[in-house]
This record gives structure tokens, sequence and C-alpha cells, in this order.
């Protein structure tokens, strides 16, 4: 059973996430957007699980840093928010973690344990 969690290691909400996973014995393998972006594959596979309005992460400084026209084409076309989220992986609201194929967006304890049957 493969475990990943993507992110960057400097992430708040990714460092919680990882000493969750550590704290309850879970081996995950941990993918930092820094060292290795994810690629067109992995974000088009997000995205048949996870909308494109929510693996975007409308809060953070990258997206606040582009222009009102900039925000909209990514919102309304798939292409658009990919090609963004491949020259600017931390727009991608983190984590991203995957389990038995299964995408989860962000970090919750609560749907952490259910994630994981604890």
């Amino acid at each position: 059973m493969s475990i990943k969690i993507y992110g960057i290691s400097q992430c708040n909400t990714v460092k919680k996430a990882r000493q969750w996973l550590d704290e309850n014995h879970i081996v995950a393998e941990f993918i930092d957007f820094k060292k290795q972006p994810p690629t067109q594959n992995d974000i088009e596979f997000w995205l048949t699980q996870i909308p494109k309005e929510v693996l975007i992460n409308r809060r953070g400084t990258t997206w606040r840093k582009l222009s009102s026209e900039e925000q909209q084409a990514a919102l309304v076309s798939d292409q658009t928010a990919i090609d963004l989220m491949l020259a600017q992986p931390s727009i991608i609201k983190r984590p991203v973690l995957i389990h038995n194929n299964k995408i989860t967006i962000g970090f919750d304890p609560q749907r952490y344990t259910e994630i994981f049957g604890l």
C-alpha cells in the first residue's frame, strides 16, 4: 500500500500532516514540490477527483500575486489551471495525500483518522 503526500516542507499544514502520519506510524512518501514539482500527469490525475477550484489555493500569496485576468482564466479553463500549477506549484493547496488511489487535499486530523481507519 503506497501512500504519498505532496507539498512544501516549510508549509505549516504539510508539517502538521506529516507529524500526524508519523505519530500514527503511517509510512508515507513525501514529495516536496520545491525539489520535485508535480507533473502534468500528476495534476491531471488529481483533477479527476478534486475540482480545480479546490485544488488551487486561492488564499495564498501565489494566488494573490496573479492578475484578476490570470485568476479568472485559471478558474475557467482546466488547461490554463494545469499550466498555472505546473509553472507555480506553490499555488496547489497542500498537502495532497494519495492513499488507495483516493486523493485528499489539505489536512484535517478527523478526516485522516477516517481515511486510515483509526
